[in-house]
């Protein structure tokens, strides 16, 4: 005969046990929670423009790698802005998981057409950039009228021979001026090594017209240069209201990136906190 003592010890044993079973799912499904919370950081994409190279991003990058991202340089070949499109998609092809691009100047134009319908790019952030829209080209947003417009750039031309064996046209900032037309604020070292280490940009692309905007579809950060003297400033204000981005302005020449390299990452961390 089993006694009575035995008998509740056993229920109390099953009660326990089924409570146990009940409880394991909802710690599981915290634990996926938290998981979601912590999921991995994003790829920082970013894109130089013209007269510069991808160097300029190294303190933005240096900060970010500090606080875990990943990060990334695209070398954009400044040859046409179909062609360098392309290859920064075939470029963000080459990188699994969620990407926040992030483009300067004229790489703005080429973020903007080559993140479009790529579902992998979860936010783009401008830096002192040109944002077009579909049928504009850089020309096209220069001549918008705004309150005082940047002067035209102090341009240098030089022929060269394409691949094809065609003639074409690449256009730099001439050295005498660089500085105070696009690094204002930046050391007077560095700034003339940005100089003399410029990269062109063929002409033509800047008569190219847009044939995509990411920005419509894709959440947008913008930093606005107050002191910049190649792209206006009010340009910049008016582009960032257009595309419905969500911005910050500093104190800073063209060079954003190279002088307040910091702001930068902390816009690419605001993007990255924006779409989580």
């Amino acid at each position: 005969m089993v006694r009575p003592t035995i008998r509740r010890s056993a229920l109390v044993a099953a009660t326990l046990a089924a409570a146990a079973a009940v409880c394991i799912p909802a710690a599981n499904a915290v634990g996926n929670d938290n998981a979601s919370a912590d999921s991995p950081k994003p790829t920082v994409v970013f894109v130089h423009g013209a007269f510069a190279d991808s160097s300029g991003w190294y303190g933005a990058m240096d900060k970010l790698r500090k606080d875990g991202y990943p990060v990334r340089a695209a070398n954009n070949p400044l040859r046409g802005l179909p062609s360098d499109s392309a290859y920064v998609r075939d470029f963000l092809n080459s990188i699994k998981g969620p990407i926040i691009l992030a483009g300067h100047s004229y790489g703005g134009a080429v973020i903007t057409q080559a993140a479009a319908d790529d579902p992998d790019v979860k936010a783009l952030v401008y830096v002192a950039a040109s944002v077009p829209d579909v049928g504009e080209s850089l020309a096209d947003l220069k001549a918008h009228p705004v309150d005082n417009p940047a002067p035209a750039l102090p341009l240098q031309l030089a022929e060269f021979t394409k691949p094809d064996g065609t003639r074409g046209t690449d256009a730099y900032i001439d050295r005498a001026k660089f500085r105070e037309t696009f690094a204002a604020d930046v050391n007077p070292t560095v700034a003339a090594d940005m100089a003399d280490t410029q990269k062109p940009i063929d002409i033509a692309a800047l008569n190219q017209k847009a044939t995509a905007a990411a920005w419509k579809t894709i959440p947008s950060w913008f930093l606005i240069a107050k002191q910049d003297h190649a792209n206006s400033t009010n340009l910049q204000r008016w582009e960032a209201e257009r595309i419905g981005a969500h911005t910050v302005e500093i104190n800073s020449s063209h060079a954003a990136m190279v002088s307040h390299p910091k702001a930068v990452a902390n816009l690419v961390e605001q993007a990255d906190r924006g779409t989580r």
